[in-house]
C-alpha cells in the first residue's frame, strides 16, 4: 500500500510540475515576443535635478551685465525740405556708425540744397554701448557714439530709467569718450585687464547692445594683435582683432578675456553685409586707460610730437642705402617745430629717443606721444657716416597737426608743357626744370628733375614714383639734369638697394603758397632695367 501511495504521490507531483513548467514556458514565450517589439538592451532615461552648471561664459555675462550700459545719442541736424514733402534716407533708430557716415558726408539724404526749399530741424537717435569704469558713474565709450550729440542718455541693466549723461572729455584720435551719469547710487565698475598680455588664440567675449539689443554676449578668440587699419584709423590706433561677433551698436562696449577683465573697447567692424563677418576690432585697454586717466585729470588728452614725417612701412633698402640697418628714416622736418629747431634734417635716421633704441615708426610714435609736453629729451640720429646727439623739446601733438593742414594739391602738369621728357632707367621719363616751371609750380628749391611719366609695371611704379614728382637725389647723390639720372643709374647693379629722394606736391599752405613734401622711395634693383 505504501508503495502504491508513493507512486501516486510522485505521479501527482510530476503532473503539478509539468503544469507549472507549461505555464512558465507559455509566459516566457509571450514575454519574448513582447520584448522583440521594444529594445531589451536599452536603459530608460532620467531627468536630473536642476543644478547650476559651471560655465565660464555664463559666469562672465552675469558678472558684467550690471557694468555694461546702453548709450543713446540724439543728434540735431537741419535737413532740406524736399519738394512734395518727400525725403530720402531713414529716420531714427540708426546705429552710431551709420550716423557718423550720414552726418559727416554732406546732406544726410544724398542731395544738395540747390532749389530744394528751406531747411528744417531734424532729430535722429543712434545707439551704442559703454561700460562703467568708476562707481561714481564714469563710463567709457567710443567718441563716435556721442560725438555732436545734443543729448546723451544711458540705460543700466535691469533699470528702466534713462539717465542723462554729460561728456567729461574725448580723445578723437583713439575714438574714445568719457561720460558721466548720476544714478543716485554706486555703480558696479568693470575689472580692467592688461591688453599687452593678450595672445592670439586667447578667448574673447564681447558684451554690448547690437541693434539696440541690450547686454548681448558673443564669444570668439583674439584673431590678431596690433592691427593697423591704415586710412580707416588714426596713427595711434593699433587694434585687437577678434571673431567674437561685433555688430552696429556694439561700439563702445567691452571686450573681455576669460577672467572677465576688460582688455579692449569694441570700436568697429570690417563687413560686406553691414553685420558681423567675423572681423571685429577693439582698441587695446592699455591705450584706453592712458587716455582716460588724462581726461579725468584735465578734461582732455595731450600727447607729445616733434614735427617729423616718415613712412609707416619703411623698406629696409632705404635704410641700407643710407648706411643703417634699423631706425626711423625722416622724410620731412616741419619748419619751426621742435625737430627743426633741434637741428634734425630730412634724410636723418632716428636710432634712439630718450635713451632707448628705436627700431621702427610705431615705437617712435608711441614713445614721443607718451612723453609729457615740454620735456627735453635726447635723440640720437645717423646722418651719413656720423652719429649725432640732439636735444628736442617735445611739443603738443594737436598744435603740430593743426599747423600741417593744407589746401588742395597743386597741379604739376602746368610745368610739363609739350615736352615729354627723356626716358631714363627705372621706368621713368624726366626733364629738366626751368625757372618758369618753378614759378608756375610754386617749387623754389634748387636742383631736381621733373618726372613726366612712370611706366606701368616698372621699378619706378613699384616703389611708388608718381607723375609730377620732382626727383632730387639717388642714393644721396644730387640730381639736376636727366644726364645725372642716367649717370648714377649706370653705376648701380642688379640686386643693389637704391633710394630716391623726391619732392611731391602737398597742397597749399594756410598763406596760399604751394607746399611740397619730401619723400624717400626705395627698393632693390631687379635683374634688368
Amino acid at each position: 500500500m505504501k508503495t502504491l501511495k508513493t507512486h501516486r504521490s510522485l505521479a501527482l507531483l510530476v503532473l503539478i510540475v509539468g503544469l507549472v513548467a507549461g505555464v512558465l514556458f507559455s509566459q516566457e514565450v509571450r514575454l519574448t515576443k513582447a520584448a522583440a517589439i521594444g529594445a531589451p538592451d536599452a536603459t530608460p532615461l532620467t531627468i536630473p535635478d536642476p543644478v547650476q552648471l559651471s560655465n565660464s561664459f555664463s559666469k562672465l555675462a552675469k558678472e558684467l551685465e550690471p557694468s555694461v550700459v546702453l548709450v543713446t545719442s540724439t543728434i540735431e541736424q537741419k535737413v532740406v525740405q524736399r519738394h512734395g514733402g518727400q525725403r530720402g534716407g531713414q529716420q531714427g533708430g540708426q546705429d552710431p556708425e551709420d550716423l557718423f557716415r550720414r552726418f559727416f558726408g554732406g546732406d544726410p539724404f544724398g542731395g544738395d540744397n540747390q532749389g530744394q526749399g528751406p531747411q528744417r530741424p531734424f532729430k535722429s537717435q543712434g545707439t551704442g554701448s559703454g561700460f562703467v569704469v568708476d562707481g561714481h558713474g564714469y563710463i567709457l565709450t567710443n567718441n563716435h557714439v556721442v560725438e555732436n550729440a545734443s543729448k546723451i542718455q544711458v540705460k543700466l541693466h535691469d533699470d528702466s530709467t534713462e539717465y542723462t549723461a554729460k561728456v567729461v572729455g574725448t580723445d578723437p584720435e583713439l575714438d574714445l569718450a568719457v561720460i558721466k551719469i548720476d544714478a543716485g547710487h554706486k555703480l558696479e565698475p568693470v575689472k580692467v585687464g592688461n591688453s599687452d598680455a593678450i595672445q592670439v588664440g586667447d578667448w574673447a567675449v564681447a558684451i554690448g547692445s547690437p541693434f539696440g539689443l541690450e547686454t548681448s554676449v558673443t564669444a570668439g578668440i583674439i584673431s590678431a594683435k596690433g592691427r593697423d587699419l591704415g586710412g580707416r584709423g588714426h596713427q595711434l590706433q593699433k587694434f585687437l582683432q577678434t571673431d567674437a561677433a561685433i555688430n552696429p551698436g556694439n561700439s563702445g562696449g567691452p571686450l573681455l578675456n576669460i577672467r572677465g577683465e576688460v582688455v579692449g573697447v569694441n570700436t568697429m567692424i570690417a563687413t560686406n553685409t553691414g553685420g558681423s563677418d567675423g572681423v571685429g576690432f577693439a582698441l587695446p585697454m592699455n591705450l584706453a586707460v592712458g587716455a582716460y586717466n588724462q581726461i579725468i585729470k584735465t578734461g582732455k588728452v595731450s600727447r607729445g610730437a616733434i614735427g617729423i614725417l616718415f613712412q609707416p612701412q619703411q623698406k629696409p633698402e632705404l635704410l641700407k642705402a643710407y648706411g643703417a640697418t634699423s631706425g626711423v628714416f625722416v622724410d620731412q622736418v616741419t619748419p619751426g617745430q621742435p625737430a627743426a629747431k633741434a637741428g634734425l634734417k630730412e634724410g636723418d635716421i632716428v636710432t634712439s629717443f630718450n635713451g632707448k633704441p628705436v627700431t621702427n615708426g610705431n615705437e617712435l610714435v608711441a614713445r614721443v606721444s607718451e612723453t609729457p609736453v615740454g620735456s627735453k629729451v635726447p635723440v640720437t640720429v645717423l646722418r651719413g657716416d656720423k652719429t649725432l646727439n640732439l636735444t628736442i623739446e617735445v611739443a603738443d601733438r594737436a598744435d603740430i597737426i593743426a599747423g600741417n593742414n593744407g589746401g588742395p594739391a597743386a597741379n604739376p602738369d602746368s610745368a610739363e608743357g609739350d615736352e615729354q621728357g627723356q626716358n631714363v632707367k627705372f621706368g621713368l621719363s624726366v626733364r629738366a626744370l626751368r625757372g618758369d616751371d618753378r614759378d608756375s609750380m610754386g617749387f623754389q628749391d634748387s636742383g631736381g628733375v621733373l618726372v613726366t611719366d612712370v611706366e606701368s609695371d616698372s621699378f619706378g611704379e613699384d616703389i611708388g614714383m608718381q607723375h609730377g614728382d620732382v626727383l632730387m637725389a639717388i642714393n644721396r647723390q644730387p640730381v639736376t639734369t636727366p644726364a645725372d639720372v642716367k649717370r648714377i643709374a649706370g653705376t648701380l647693379k642688379p640686386g643693389q638697394p637704391v633710394a630716391f629722394k623726391v619732392m611731391r606736391s602737398a597742397g597749399q599752405s594756410q598763406g596760399g603758397g604751394a607746399q611740397w613734401q619730401a619723400l624717400f622711395l626705395a627698393g632693390t634693383l631687379p635683374a634688368s632695367q
